[in-house]
């Protein structure tokens, strides 16, 4: 596989792992450019975190070729190990060590020269907003800054690609935004950033997504393009009173797919949006409920993600039938 193209930092073809006679990854394929954020979406268990470790070169894939920073994730997984950085779902540094002993032992392991490691240091406290915690142990920190001081040990070396699997997993969400101020700050340095999520707000700030669901890729493309061209259903919002009354009023109407509580109203899933609109109001009016807005709207990340799960499933049980 030419691990060479032109300004592509990961380039996966028909990538496959196996646990047994289980599938966890199933041919997956596509690439990444450099500098790009890119955001791997999808429910727990989908196969994000197997098919980051296959690119980290921390497990063997069972089938197919990649490459990533150009070595092969086969044959050179310690080449690219060397230039990648990497932080995993669960907290990966010591608790027992303070902020310095974690950032000096990550410093030996990628083997930085004395005034290299100095330097390091004091960007990535300086980074993660630890000056005056330093000399602390680890375990103390709260969640935001440990998740900061993971991110800069991850990136001690200066790697051209991170992996962050699950980065902002279990912390609070001002936490995760400068989390995210951060990972744009190092786009910008033309550093290229691969990000697994189940995180739909999170997905949005992503150049691009893909999105995984029984180790199968079902979509890709930007945020915009995945909301506005591959979602065949239309969404209305609706702004009512007792919306949580409303939904099963709703899901009685002809044409209607799906209702959910969304925010304060719901978002309604529909063949025909407009014909549907009109009857929704109806319906509501009949009822005696108040009615704010009922509008067809552009659909959220959620509602394309739930859309294209629900489509592949469908897709999945005529299969299943004739098995049987």
């Amino acid at each position: 596989m030419q691990g060479s193209e032109s300004g592509k930092a990961v380039i996966v073809k028909d990538l496959e792992r196996r646990f047994g006679s289980f599938v966890a990854v199933n041919r997956i394929s596509f690439k990444v450019s450099r500098g790009e954020i890119f955001g791997f979406l999808g429910p727990n268990g989908a196969g994000k975190s197997t098919t980051i470790r296959m690119l980290c070169g921390i497990l063997a894939p069972s089938g197919g070729e990649g490459t990533v920073a150009g070595f092969d994730i086969r044959t050179e997984a310690e080449k690219i190990k060397a230039h990648i950085g990497y932080m995993s779902q669960k907290f990966s540094l010591y608790e027992d060590l303070t902020v310095e002993e974690n950032i000096d032992f990550y410093s030996g392991i990628y083997c930085l020269t004395p005034e290299k490691k100095q330097e390091r240091k004091e960007w990535v406290i300086e980074m993660a907003g630890l000056q005056e915690h330093r000399h602390s142990r680890t375990a103390i920190l709260a969640g935001g800054w440990k998740q900061r001081l993971a991110l800069g040990c991850a990136i001690l070396h200066e790697p051209p690609i991170i992996f962050l699997d699950e980065p902002t997993s279990g912390v609070d969400p001002i936490s995760r935004r400068r989390f995210w101020d951060l990972i744009y700050e190092l786009a910008g340095r033309g550093v290229t950033v691969f990000v697994t999520t189940h995180y739909m707000d999170e997905a949005e700030y992503c150049d691009r997504i893909a999105l995984i669901y029984r180790g199968e890729l079902i979509a890709m493309g930007s945020p915009e393009v995945l909301k506005t061209e591959l979602m065949p259903e239309e969404v209305l919002e609706v702004l009512c009173q007792r919306p949580q009354d409303a939904m099963g009023e709703i899901e009685k109407v002809p044409g209607v797919k799906e209702v959910a509580l969304f925010g304060k109203g719901l978002h309604v899933v529909a063949e025909d949006g407009e014909a549907t609109a009109a009857m929704v109001r109806s319906l509501l009016k009949e009822r005696g409920y108040e009615i704010a807005r009922v509008e067809k709207i552009v659909p959220s990340l959620e509602d394309v993600f739930v859309s294209l799960i629900e489509a592949r499933d469908r897709a999945e049980q005529p299969q299943q039938a004739v098995q049987r």
